[in-house]
Order: structure tokens, then sequence, then C-alpha cells
């Protein structure tokens, strides 16, 4: 049995091999996240030849995990890491903070670049005013302890927002905050707009077409041809939900005196598989999501408001994830099954050639990633 060092050598090998018929695939510029709420996927050491297969070199992580790290060394593979939820009232401890950053960041950042720490994932989600306050406390000492480590320059500090936090979206230039977020939002941009830090939010245009499918035109969620919506106050044209919910919460944050803080998307997708009160969760919907967004992102496109500005996307997520709590759904926002096979097919290429890992993982490497591979280049000529 061929050991999974010589599969991998065997796997370059063919992938070189296979490069002319390719072409010359450049960098997408976005971002992947790589959850592991499952008992069923690969290795973090085949993930990242299957990311380099993709020319990926974006991914957001929700902890720092070690294993992970090590095995994107010597890549060129740039890392947001992440601080749970429930590490924030321990984070504003000056010790505790210094020393994780010296447990977690400090051994493999020479190796592995690690460019930004995500301190909790929308906070403001939950009812817990005690988190909310927690939050801010956490980012500053973070930082402050990377200042003193001497690795400020390397890493920034954010956090990742709901848009749960906004009262109104729409029309874009409407955007607001809710009132009661305001005391606690309000300081959070500052902090933001001093070490210039980027405002990351998860966006889902799947919930506002889940929620009301006969008012919100599917079309215009999934990037598809429509007559589009114009901003009566600003009257620019927005022909799909994403890029209007960006630029709602640029005006939020303008409306708080803030114009020099940048919105990035640190998760968006599209659910292939959902529950029976969860519409438009399918295969062809997540594909043309995707598809779609992929081919915007190539395009490095700005919103209406920020067109100079190429929108950031990391897109959730790299697997579907079997252990995730909550809707079927949940468990569903995958490009690919655990085992290397793609969840649906966002079209061009009918197959290539398989390889595997070893008989006990049977991940088909070369096919799936090769796969998408193909797609966006078949996406950028059309």
């Amino acid at each position: 049995m061929a050991t999974t060092t010589s599969v991998l050598f065997r796997l370059l090998l063919v992938l070189l091999t296979l490069s002319d018929s390719l072409g010359q695939i450049q960098g997408l510029g976005i971002g992947i996240n790589y959850g592991q709420i499952a008992n069923n996927l690969p290795s973090p050491s085949q993930v990242a030849v299957l990311l380099g297969t993709l020319n990926i070199s974006r991914v957001k992580l929700y902890d720092a995990d070690p294993k992970v790290l090590v095995a994107f060394s010597n890549s060129s593979v740039d890392f947001i890491i992440g601080l749970g939820n429930e590490d924030l009232e321990n984070m504003a401890d000056s010790t505790k903070a210094k020393n994780w950053i010296q447990e977690r960041v400090q051994p493999y950042i020479s190796q592995t670049s690690i460019s930004s720490i995500l301190v909790g994932n929308e906070v403001f989600k939950s009812n817990d005013t005690q988190l909310w306050s927690n939050l801010l406390p956490a980012m500053q000492t973070v930082h402050l302890s990377l200042v003193n480590l001497g690795l400020e320059k390397q890493v920034t500090v954010t956090t990742a927002y709901s848009l749960d936090i906004l009262a109104t979206s729409y029309p874009p230039s409407s955007g607001a905050f809710k009132p009661d977020l305001a005391q606690y939002i309000q300081p959070l941009l500052n902090f933001h707009s001093q070490i210039n830090s980027p405002f990351l939010i998860n966006a889902y245009p799947y919930f506002a077409y889940k929620d009301n499918p006969n008012g919100v035109p599917l079309e215009y969620v999934l990037f598809q041809p429509n007559q589009g919506t114009v901003d009566p106050k600003t009257n620019l044209k927005y022909d799909n939900m994403l890029y209007a919910q960006v630029d709602a919460v640029y005006s939020a944050i303008k409306a708080l005196g803030y114009t020099d803080i940048e919105v990035r998307i640190s998760e968006t997708g599209w659910p292939s598989k959902g529950d029976e009160n969860e519409v438009g969760a399918t295969p062809e919907n997540a594909g043309s999501y995707n598809g779609n967004l992929l081919q915007r992102i190539e395009e490095k496109q700005g919103t209406p408001a920020k067109p100079d500005v190429p929108i950031d996307i990391y897109v959730f997520a790299l697997f579907n994830e079997n252990l995730k709590p909550g809707p079927t759904s949940e468990r569903n926002y995958g490009l690919y099954y655990p085992n290397g096979t793609p969840v649906y097919n966002i079209g061009l290429i009918d197959h290539l050639p398989e390889m595997k890992y070893s008989s006990a993982t049977q991940i088909r490497v070369l096919s799936v990633f090769s796969l998408l591979i193909s797609v966006t280049a078949g996406l950028i000529c059309t």
C-alpha cells in the first residue's frame, strides 16, 4: 500500500501534468472558512495540499488549532485565527492574553502567516450583555499584548459581526445599528479606526430569501440577471442583496461618525440542503450563489457605494460539518463532502482522474479541487 506521502507526491505530479490543459489560473482573491465541527474531515496536512491545488491563499479558522498551523508551514496561505466567545473574559486579563499569544501565535508565525486574530464571533447575536461588555476589553488587551511582543504590525485584531446588529438595512443609505447596541458599537468603531482594523460581517442573503421567498426575488440574491433596486437617496442601483448589505453597514458606520473603516465579509454562503421550512436550500441555488460570487470576486468588483474598494470575502465553507447543531442547513454549507467529492456541480467539466490519499480515507483530491479550478477558469472566460 502506498504511503500518504508518496501519494501526495504523485498527486502533485499529476496536477503539474494537467496544468497545460487547465491553463494559467490566477488567484481568486477569495478566502475560505475552514470549520472543523465534524468527526469525518480529512487531516490538516491533506487540506493543505488540497487548498494548494485551488491556489487559495487565505483561510479563516474559528480557533488557533496548532495542527492546522503546523500543516500549513512554509505555504503561501495566510490565516485569520480565532478566540471563542467563551475566552473573552480571560482575554481581558493582560497576562492571560500575552500567554495565549505566546502559546498560540509566536511558535507558528515564523513559518505560517497569521495576519489577524478574530476575538469572538457574532457576540451581539446573544442576549448576554456581560459578553457584550467583555468584547472591547478583550480586543484591546490582545492588541496591547501584540504591541508588547512586537507583533502588532504583522497581526491585527478584529471580531466578526452578525447583520443582526442592524436596525435598518434598506435602503442601504439608511443603514443604522440597533439603538441598544450603539453604546457598545461606538467604542468598538473607535478601536477599529485607531488600529486600522477591518469591520468583519457575516452576511447571508439566503436568510432574507428563506424568511420571505415571495417578497425577495431569487435572482436578486443569487447574482442572476434581474431588474435590481435603486436607493432613492443616492440613486445607486443594486443588482444583488450582498452588496446592498455591505453598503448598509458602511452607512451605519458613517452614521456614528467613521469613514475610515473598511467593511469585509468574513462569512457568506448558501446551504445545499435544509429542513422543510428552509426554502431555497438546494444544490442548484448553492451552486448558483457560489459560482456567481466567484465570478464577481474575480472581476474585483466594489459595491455601488464603494466602487473602488474590491470586496473582500471569505466563503463559508470548505466542508460540510456533520456535528454542527441547529437546523439541517447548518450542516450543509460546504463546497465539499468530507470524502472530497463536490456537494454540487457548478458546471463546465464532467470528470477528472481520481486520486486517493489512502484506501482508508479515499479522498478524491484531484477530481474535486481541480474541478473547482476548472470551474473558476470557465467562469472567468464566460
